[in-house]
């Protein structure tokens, strides 16, 4: 009896390990059967992009896109005609006025004055090059302390 108990045991270890090597082989083939399966699936893509490639027609496709970029812009040619025909049978002129009123409180606000530093510039198209190298610039505005360092410095560096 022990040695039925030793042959079963041994058996059973047996019976298991042949149920793991199956197992084993299972996955394996379904493995296998999935490689294969992308392997066709890769094939019947490769097949769809060549018949696609041959079919396509480059330079039709460039005539094509030249044209459709044309009507675009002559489509945002008409819009900007319709825009600006509704602006002037409304009277939206106010709306120009205001903007250009809007801006120049804004910039009042940062201080800018646009009149002031527009005189200070001069209408010759001389540069540094042509002969001005000996004149200094003449500020636009107020000058800071710091600006007036930053000016000085340059100043010595041209003079080197």
């Amino acid at each position: 009896m022990a040695k039925d108990l030793v042959r079963t045991r041994n058996a059973i270890k047996k019976f298991m390990l042949m149920k793991a090597n199956i197992q084993a082989v299972s996955l394996k083939i379904t493995t296998l059967k999935s490689n294969h399966a992308m392997g066709q699936a890769m094939k019947q893509v490769t097949k769809a992009m060549a018949t696609m490639n041959k079919k396509m027609n480059l330079p039709e496709i460039q005539k094509i896109m030249m044209e459709f970029e044309k009507q675009s812009e002559m489509m945002d040619m008409k819009e900007e005609m319709m825009d600006d025909a509704i602006d002037n049978a409304l009277g939206d002129d106010d709306d120009e006025i205001e903007g250009d009123r809007i801006v120049n409180q804004v910039l009042d606000e940062l201080g800018i004055e646009l009149s002031n530093e527009l005189t200070g510039i001069n209408p010759s198209n001389q540069t540094p090059a042509s002969g001005n190298k000996n004149k200094t610039p003449v500020p636009a505005g107020p000058v800071s302390d710091a600006d007036a360092d930053l000016e000085a410095r340059l100043e010595a560096l041209r003079r080197q």
